[in-house]
């Protein structure tokens, strides 16, 4: 990958994780909400809770994986790694890279 193309992955790898970090934080601050909540009137209301925080916890695991894939590509650029299957060691095709910047595999 030439220099330029890596600093156009860098940047919307970069872009991608303040993207995360934000719906991560914007979650934690619900399930803070949840925790506090004092308002459980009823069985429904518990039952709703339980939904929301188990939703928002299922949330949490999707987020922190795409995080920690777009920190393992942010790694291998700064390594001169990227690019390459995990797998084969072969070039990833652009396509995908440019569909998934933090793709592994082709």
């Amino acid at each position: 990958m030439s220099y330029l193309n890596l600093e156009y992955f860098k940047e919307r790898l970069e872009k991608e994780r303040e993207r995360i970090l934000k719906n991560i934080g914007e979650i934690n601050d619900e399930l803070a909400a949840i925790v506090a909540e004092d308002e459980i009137d009823d069985i429904e209301d518990l039952a709703e809770l339980k939904i929301e925080n188990d939703r928002d916890k299922e949330l949490l695991r999707i987020l922190t994986a795409e995080l920690k894939d777009v920190d393992d590509a942010l790694k291998k650029i700064a390594e001169g790694k990227y690019g390459k299957d995990e797998e084969t060691g072969k070039k990833i095709p652009l396509n995908r890279l440019l569909a998934n910047p933090a793709a592994r595999t082709a």
